[in-house]
C-alpha cells in the first residue's frame, strides 16, 4: 500500500514506485488537483491501474464533471464491509 497526503504527492510516489499499482482509491474532491484529474494522470502513465473514486456528494458527476472512464464509485459514508466489497469489485473489472 502506498499512501499520499495529496494528489501531487501521489503522482510523485507512483513515479518512483517500480512495482505495479493495482488500485487507486481517492476522493473526488481534494484541494489542488481533484481525484478525477489524479486518476486521469495516473492511468495515462499506468494503464493497468483500477480506479475507485469516493465522495460524500450524492451526484459527484454533476458536481464535478465527467467521470473517469472505467472508474468505480463509492458513496460516503461507507462501512468497512462496503469499502472491502467495492475494492474487490474494482479489482475484478
Amino acid at each position: 500500500m502506498l499512501e499520499a497526503r495529496d494528489a501531487t504527492e501521489a503522482l510523485r510516489i507512483s513515479e518512483g514506485h517500480e512495482g505495479p499499482i493495482h488500485l487507486l482509491l481517492t476522493d473526488v474532491v481534494m484541494p489542488g488537483m481533484n481525484g478525477r484529474e489524479l486518476a486521469k494522470r495516473l492511468t495515462s502513465a499506468r494503464s493497468n491501474v483500477r480506479v475507485l473514486l469516493m465522495s460524500g456528494y450524492s451526484n459527484p458527476i454533476a458536481a464535478h464533471g465527467t467521470p473517469v472512464l472505467g472508474a468505480s464509485f463509492l458513496q460516503k459514508p461507507f462501512t468497512p464491509e462496503g469499502l472491502t466489497r467495492k475494492v474487490w469489485e474494482a479489482l475484478d473489472t
